[in-house]
């Protein structure tokens, strides 16, 4: 094991975090993280309809959840293009090459005219076109940044405004007269074909086998300290295709049928019970060690793990890292994973229907809510002792350990 954790340390993890600096990866993750405010603000608007089923005279507030949440795939566009971009250092670019972006995504809807009026298939602009989003993105960005490097008349008699109008017209007319080519004369849908290729995926990613990999695979990279927004851009596109289908099964009166969807694994609070890797257990025993150290990490993090926030006790305890307690973090993110597909799909728990990606409501509250169903407090309750028992022998060991840190750092003192 200490050999296998070495190699993580000095091998894998190094290189791991090269691949996710570069500009391309960076920048990619980074949209997908400003794209977050799009999809909170629409989950508010869910969350507010939760009270709205209560209380009906309240106002509806729909519409606003439409012009965020239901312009993602769009507002996703723009995102890639624009902080591809910034990370490669083309800057004057970035804002045209969104607005490109938006340009190429639009066509990419196959929007038809007819009696004046612009029709698109319904729900081509929501977040359905995630994927598509990234898609066009990247691409426009490659144009972007093949005309940005050649460098055209930068060493020219020619006026700077006048050489930067063209050496931003090239861009956008190749990127433009592309999406024109494809999509307007040889009428090639490029929407359906993007998702027709990543169904796959997409479908593997609602089995129990993808379920899994979905939570381990981040946890893993979280436990050896790379950032888990890696995965984003395919966990995100999973899960919103998921979470997108089940809210139209149940608006037509049918059952939902998704279980991978990031209310499942973040908002409900079982999958990541005090947050990723399911630390809540553990620092409710280390509030209590016997080690001084531990105890008071433990006291300090345990507000955060409430609100399933567990940076503080991965990185303070450490858990990254630390061979006796990453183990733990990955049995509990298979684990975990496999006792809420069973119940959800043997009927014993709902499957949520509602997009509220809020993952800081506190638990059991936040599983009653997000699945519509009282059975989540006995469920969570279960987990619970389920965590708590795989966090236990892992954890006495490692307490030992530190209060024997403990005492040898009071004698020195």
């Amino acid at each position: 094991m200490n050999k296998f954790i070495d190699w993580l340390n000095d091998s894998f993890a190094p290189a791991m975090q090269k691949i996710v600096d570069r500009p391309w990866v960076a920048a990619v993750s980074s949209a997908m993280q400003k794209n977050l405010p799009f999809i909170l603000s629409g989950s508010l608007i869910f969350l507010y309809g939760v009270f709205r089923d209560m209380f009906p005279q309240l106002p509806d507030l729909w519409p606003l959840a439409a012009n965020t949440f239901g312009l993602l795939g769009l507002i996703t566009s723009f995102m890639i293009a624009n902080q591809v971009m910034e990370k490669l250092r083309h800057s004057d670019y970035s804002v045209t090459a969104g607005i490109v972006a938006i340009a190429v995504y639009y066509m990419s809807t196959m929007p038809t005219e007819s009696d004046g009026f612009t029709m698109i298939p319904a729900g081509r602009f929501g977040p359905t076109g995630i994927l598509v989003g990234i898609i066009v993105g990247i691409f426009v960005s490659a144009v972007f940044n093949a005309i940005a490097k050649l460098h055209l008349f930068e060493n020219s008699s020619m006026p700077d405004f006048v050489a930067n109008w063209i050496n931003n017209i090239i861009p956008i007319l190749l990127s433009v007269g592309t999406a024109a080519l494809v999509t307007l004369w040889l009428k090639f849908d490029i929407f359906a074909a993007i998702l027709n290729i990543f169904s796959p995926i997409q479908n593997m990613g609602q089995t129990l086998p993808g379920f899994i990999l979905i939570v381990l695979i981040p946890n893993f990279f979280y436990s050896i300290g790379v950032s888990n927004w890696l995965f984003t851009p395919l966990t995100t596109t999973i899960f919103m295709a998921g979470i997108t289908a089940n809210i139209e099964l149940a608006a037509n009166g049918m059952a939902p049928i998704n279980i991978v969807t990031n209310e499942t694994v973040y908002t409900a609070g079982l999958i990541t019970m005090g947050g990723m890797g399911a630390t809540l257990t553990l620092n409710l025993m280390m509030m209590f060690s016997k080690s001084s150290s531990l105890k008071a990490t433990g006291r300090i993090c345990i507000l955060p793990s409430i609100f399933n926030i567990n940076e503080p006790i991965v990185y303070g305890t450490p858990i990254v890292m630390n061979p006796l307690l990453m183990l733990p973090m990955w049995i509990n993110s298979i684990v975990g994973p496999t006792i809420v597909w069973l119940v959800m799909r043997t009927g014993l728990l709902n499957i949520p229907a509602k997009m509220i990606q809020v993952g800081q409501i506190p638990a059991p509250a936040s599983t009653v809510m997000i699945t519509n169903d009282w059975r989540g407090i006995p469920v969570y309750l279960v987990m619970f002792v389920i965590f708590f028992l795989i966090w236990y022998p892992f954890f006495k060991v490692f307490e030992k350990q530190m209060i024997l840190e403990d005492a040898i750092e009071a004698e020195t003192i």
